[in-house]
């Protein structure tokens, strides 16, 4: 209880100090937002606590609750500020740089494994022989599909606990330091169509009419009340958490597009703060201290990453479509529900719920393309 008892005050102080300074008008502040956004703190207080105190958070309940209720509740109120006018923002194109992202994950480590075997042998005799290979495959699962598709590839390839334990702390550390990378360049994806000459804008959406002072309770009161009873109602139907992710999608976008006295606009803020909240929880499982893996795995991974985001940007280009989705996919196919909204607000928060049906697409195709890399392993062997 104790143990709780300190996750969730410590959650809160986090959540609490994000809010504040994300609105402190200090000149010298806002030079340190514009490379370390005020979101991101939520990963950092959280992490810094743990480490500095050898407090272990990882199993706190905080962990299910959030994947219970407070999730739900982001997908629920960013999806109801969702217009079916804004969905044709989401066009083909984004959707080709998405795959081609999911692609690129999926292929590039077995070229890549034998491109390091070329390199040297000793490699091809680590990966395939010792079998490192197998905690590859994990990451492309948590990579596309999160969390629920990784443990499935790492039952499917029987990936050794004590290489898994590691692949998941390197896998948070790199996509944490991805995460800060994607801030600052959707940030400046603007400046990239200018100089790339690219002419692609967002369909501009005209937003909802604004209640009256005397409606506004009223709207507000109904609108919190529903989304509550959705809430409880999908928690006592036992669904998978993507099925569920799917259904509170599906429904949310139906509560805000035919609920005339949908608040949309709260409904935004509410998914603001509450996705700063699931991120600061995200955080108290942070480990930088359990890192023991071969350095060529390390660095093979690290490129792996890169090419990645080189690829989907080169995709961009040729389909001339704006550089801000590429950020998107990227968190989208890496970050996932919670991360690929976070660093879309930095750029357009009306944007969000677009990054979240995104995410959701990468989570449903996750483990496809996991199976895809351990089939192509499996040609090396």
């Amino acid at each position: 209880m104790n143990e709780l008892f300190m996750a969730v005050i410590l959650v809160l102080v986090t959540v609490g100090f994000v809010l504040w300074i994300s609105k402190v008008n200090n000149k010298w502040v806002q030079v340190v937002l514009d490379w370390f956004p005020a979101i991101l703190f939520a990963y950092v207080i959280p992490a810094l606590f743990t480490h500095l105190f050898s407090v272990d958070f990882s199993k706190a309940l905080l962990h299910q609750f959030s994947k219970d209720w407070i999730i739900p509740f982001a997908i629920l109120t960013v999806m109801s500020a969702l217009l079916f006018k804004q969905l044709k923002i989401v066009g083909l194109k984004p959707i080709i740089l998405f795959v081609a992202g999911s692609l690129v994950i999926a292929t590039l480590p077995v070229i890549l494994v034998y491109l390091f075997g070329i390199w040297d042998s000793q490699n091809l005799n680590l990966f395939i022989n010792d079998a490192y290979w197998k905690g590859l495959v994990p990451i492309v699962g948590g990579w596309i599909g999160g969390s629920t598709s990784q443990l499935i590839l790492k039952e499917v390839v029987e990936t050794p606990e004590s290489l898994f334990l590691s692949i998941l702390v390197l896998d948070n550390i790199l996509v944490n330091i991805w995460t800060v990378i994607m801030f600052q360049f959707i940030k400046r994806s603007d400046q990239i169509n200018r100089a790339w000459q690219i002419s692609d804008v967002f369909p501009i959406v005209e937003a909802p009419k604004a209640h009256s002072r005397e409606n506004l309770l009223k709207a507000n009161t109904l609108t919190l009340v529903t989304i509550v009873l959705i809430m409880v109602i999908t928690y006592f139907i036992e669904i998978s958490f993507l099925a569920s992710v799917v259904l509170l999608s599906i429904v949310g976008l139906l509560l805000g597009n035919l609920i005339k006295f949908w608040n949309h606009k709260l409904m935004l803020k509410l998914a603001g703060i509450s996705i700063v909240l699931i991120m600061a929880i995200l955080g108290l499982k942070l480990n930088f201290s359990n890192l023991t893996l071969p350095i060529n795995l390390v660095i093979l991974v690290i490129i792996w990453l890169i090419l990645h985001f080189v690829f989907i940007l080169a995709v961009a280009r040729l389909l001339k479509i704006n550089i801000a989705w590429v950020p998107i996919a990227s968190m989208a196919n890496l970050g996932g529900i919670s991360t690929a909204p976070a660093v879309t607000s930095a750029y357009k928060k009306e944007l969000m719920p677009h990054a979240i049906l995104l995410a959701i697409l990468s989570m449903v195709t996750g483990t496809s393309w996991g199976l895809l890399t351990i089939y192509l392993f499996g040609l090396m062997g």
